[in-house]
């Protein structure tokens, strides 16, 4: 990516292929996957927002000295590239608090296939029967769909903080680190590594801040293939 300095925003939707990404509390031995109900009844469930936060970075930030896990007051954004990006929060005893927010905004990842109440049936009978024991049972909520997510970044504020500014080479370098994240990106979830780098990515960097395309992709399906609505996206 060229230089960010006369750009105000950065905004990026994505579509990636994944399987039962985030599980909620769950009932009983039920694990119920993060859903969400719309007005028509239709049902679909979501990843929480991602922290994507690791590209050889210093993660070394955070410390417990006040009692909470937070990062550590004498490093800045110098130091962090985490902080830069996604913000922070450090408390302090008779001062409050003091605050940045994120630079980088990331929405739900939701699924653009609804969910019908698939179920897997699971137990440890392999274990159980080398003790002769009855096994424990578990369902798990099953989902596998196209997914869609949206990243916006506020250009204007990579790289500043407070009297602190970094070399717009460098700002640069944070903004192309994160994009290379989401180029790979994968997540472990239950035993499994499910692969989140995107099949369909659409967006840029604007004049303005803003997440043009967030709530704009439609899946097409068809006789097993699937499509996107590019009519929406043309009215955006």
């Amino acid at each position: 990516m060229d230089n960010i300095k006369n750009k105000k925003g950065l905004s990026i939707t994505l579509v990636f292929k994944g399987q039962s990404l985030n599980y909620g509390e769950g009932i009983g031995n039920i694990s119920e996957l993060k859903k969400l109900t719309r007005g028509d009844g239709s049902v679909y469930t979501y990843a929480s927002r991602q922290a994507l936060r690791y590209f050889n970075w210093n993660l070394q930030v955070v410390n417990k000295e006040k009692g909470t896990i937070q990062f550590d007051d004498k490093l800045t954004i110098q130091d962090s590239q985490e902080m830069d990006l996604f913000g922070y929060m450090k408390t302090a005893k008779n001062d409050g608090s003091n605050i940045r927010s994120a630079a980088v905004r990331l929405s739900n990842a939701i699924s653009l296939e609804d969910y019908k109440s698939d179920m897997d049936f699971l137990n440890n009978k392999g274990l159980a029967d080398r003790i002769n024991e009855f096994p424990n049972l578990a369902n798990v909520e099953q989902h596998l769909s196209y997914y869609t997510y949206t990243i916006t970044i506020d250009l204007e504020k990579i790289g500043k903080d407070e009297k602190i500014e970094l070399s717009n080479e460098e700002k640069t370098e944070r903004v192309n680190q994160l994009l290379d994240i989401v180029k790979i990106l994968n997540r472990e979830i239950r035993g499994r590594e499910e692969n989140l780098s995107p099949v369909f990515v659409i967006g840029g960097m604007y004049d303005i801040n803003s997440p043009f395309f967030l709530g704009r992709i439609k899946l097409n399906g068809k006789n097993g293939e699937f499509s996107i609505d590019t009519e929406m996206l043309k009215d955006t």
